[in-house]
C-alpha cells in the first residue's frame, strides 16, 4: 500500500515534489514557497514543513524494506546536531563502499546510546563481520556487549571484529556532511520530531544517490524517490 494523501488540499505530486526538493538541495522551506508560487502554487513554507515531517519518514520506512545488501564492514562514526538550541548527537554507519547503514538521533553520546544504535542496525542488516571505530570509549563498550551477547548466545562464529584506526573511518566522517549542510540551511532543527523527520529524509535521498535501491538501475534518481510513495 502507498502513502495516502487523502483530504490534502494540494495534489500528491506538488507535495512529493517539495519534499524532493527540501531533502534533496541546498533550499530552505521558503525557498520551495518561491519556487512552487512560480508554478502558480500558493504554498507556506509551514505548510511544506509539515509535508516533510509527515511523509518523509515514511517515505524511508518504505526504502527500508527494498533496500540493498550492505556489506559486513562498517565505519561507525557520530557528529553533532543542534536540535532546539542544544547539541544531540546523530549516530551513524555506512560499509567500506560508503553505502549507509543506519542512523539515529540521541541526546546522549554513552555506551547505552551507542547500543542502541548497533542493536537497531543489526536488527535490519545482522551482525557485522568488523567494525571501524574512533577511540570513543562508549562505543567500544558497546560492541563488547554486543559481542558478549552473541557469545552468550552461543553464536561463536560470529563475533565482531572491533578496529579504533582513525583513517579507515574518512569514509563516514566525510558522508556527514548532507545533513550537517540541512541542519545549518534550517539554523538548526526546532524541534526533535522535526530533527528525526528531516534526517532521515535526507539519508533516504543519500542512500537513493548510491544506487541502494533494489532494481533501481533504469530508473532516475526522482523516480525511484516518487516509486517509494507509489
Amino acid at each position: 500500500m502507498g502513502l495516502s494523501f487523502a483530504n490534502k488540499q494540494f495534489p500528491s505530486a506538488t507535495i512529493l515534489m517539495s519534499i524532493r526538493w527540501y531533502l534533496a538541495y541546498k533550499l530552505s522551506y521558503r525557498d520551495i514557497e518561491e519556487l512552487l508560487a512560480e508554478r502558480g502554487a500558493q504554498v507556506d513554507h509551514a505548510t511544506i514543513n509539515r509535508w516533510v515531517c509527515e511523509y518523509a519518514p515514511q517515505l524511508e520506512a518504505v526504502f527500508r524494506c527494498r533496500k540493498h545488501i550492505v556489506s559486513g564492514s562498517w565505519r561507525m562514526d557520530e557528529t553533532y546536531i543542534k536540535v532546539k538550541g542544544e547539541w544531540q548527537y546523530l549516530y551513524r554507519a555506512v560499509d567500506k563502499y560508503g553505502d549507509t547503514i543506519d542512523f539515529m538521533l540521541s541526546e546522549k553520546r554513552d555506551e547505552p546510546s551507542a547500543r542502541r544504535f548497533f542493536q537497531k542496525a543489526i536488527k535490519q542488516h545482522g551482525i557485522p563481520e568488523k567494525v571501524v571505530i574512533d577511540k570513543s570509549g562508549s562505543n567500544a563498550a558497546a560492541l563488547e556487549t554486543m559481542n558478549c551477547q552473541i557469545y552468550t548466545a552461543g553464536i561463536m562464529g560470529c563475533l565482531i571484529e572491533v578496529l579504533q584506526i582513525k583513517y579507515l573511518n574518512n569514509i563516514v566522517e566525510q558522508s556527514h556532511r548532507p545533513v550537517k549542510w540541512k541542519m545549518r540551511t534550517a539554523l538548526g532543527f526546532k524541534s526533535v520530531a522535526g530533527a528525526e523527520a528531516t534526517i532521515a529524509g535526507v539519508e533516504l535521498w543519500q542512500m537513493l544517490r548510491h544506487g541502494q535501491l533494489e532494481n533501481s538501475d533504469e530508473m532516475s534518481l526522482w523516480e525511484q524517490f516518487y516509486s517509494l510513495a507509489a
